[in-house]
């Protein structure tokens, strides 16, 4: 082997390792201690929505995005109506799927209506200030950033967690659910949190 093939290899897998070092420290980042949960109290394209409202047999589906992400946050919530879509009705009636924006600057109210709109009419689109949403982010344990892009149009982008969690009224988190670009796995929690299967 060449010494120009060992420094390229070399190059490689210093970048390969940067990388999954980069995704394990966000999953953990995530994961530090266990997520208090507590209540949700934040405008919505619904009203003013808090979790408090829901009633003793529905579960909040709590998924932390934004309307300009490019992949994960469309995939979630399509996988989300997909999970609603092969759940019994009566089960699928006690759902409420809830994106909180973690992009307060650009998500107006308007905007998430719009967005949230595409997946469903019960999907609910909630924002706060940028106070709010570190507050309410503390406490679920999750981790995002602003990454700028001088060279895009866009502006920034959004760094963020991507696993939904299963709340109740009472602010407890049930279930996490790890993203995944299938249903299967939110199914199976959605029907054991909510008494089936």
């Amino acid at each position: 082997m060449t010494l120009t093939v060992r420094w390229l290899s070399a190059g490689v897998l210093g970048l390969a390792l940067l990388a999954l070092g980069g995704w394990f420290w966000q999953q953990g980042h995530e994961d530090d201690g266990a997520p208090q949960g507590g209540e949700i109290a934040l405008p919505s394209t619904h009203g003013d929505f808090a979790l408090s409202s829901l009633g003793e047999e529905q579960l909040g589906a709590i998924y932390f995005g934004y309307t300009y992400c490019p992949d994960v946050c469309p995939m979630t919530l399509a996988v989300v109506r997909q999970a609603l879509g092969q759940l019994a009705p009566e089960l699928a009636e006690r759902v409420v799927p809830v994106m909180i924006s973690v992009d307060p600057e650009r998500d107006t109210l308007a905007r998430l209506e719009e967005y949230m709109g595409y997946f469903g009419d019960e999907f609910i689109g909630v924002r706060g200030s940028e106070a709010q949403l570190a507050e309410v982010a503390e406490r679920y344990g999750i981790f995002w950033r602003r990454v700028e892009m001088e060279a895009s149009a866009m502006g920034y982008t959004v760094d963020h967690g991507a696993s939904l969690y299963l709340v109740d009224r009472d602010g407890e988190i049930r279930r996490r659910v790890l993203y995944s670009s299938t249903p299967h796995a939110l199914i199976e929690a959605l029907r054991q949190e909510l008494g089936e299967g």
